[in-house]
């Protein structure tokens, strides 16, 4: 992954589309990570060293002729607008755990 030699924290969000039978795994692996915000999205900062570290095991889990994993990734949410209409999913789940 060509990431930005920021040396600080990167802003990232991360989505995917994987099939049923290696979903489970992915989704366990993306929560050591980053904060899940809803369904095969999360969200979170990370060191690029903690980025290259989740990939490297969402690499050793999916099936790149089957999977898409898809890594937005900025210096800082400074400039993110973030707008929830509707449920914000990841505070239904936060209320369980």
């Amino acid at each position: 992954m060509n990431l930005l030699k920021y040396g600080g924290n990167m802003y990232c969000i991360l989505v995917y589309d994987i099939s049923d039978k290696r979903v489970a795994k992915v989704l366990k692996h993306c929560r050591q990570f980053l904060n899940w915000i809803q369904n095969s999205v999360f969200e979170g900062e990370l060191t690029e060293a903690k980025i290259e570290e989740m990939l490297i095991g969402i690499k050793k889990i999916i099936k790149k002729e089957e999977d898409s994993v898809i890594l937005f990734s900025m210096q800082s949410n400074k400039y993110l607008k973030k707008e929830i209409l509707g449920v914000e999913k990841s505070q239904l789940i936060s209320n369980y755990i």
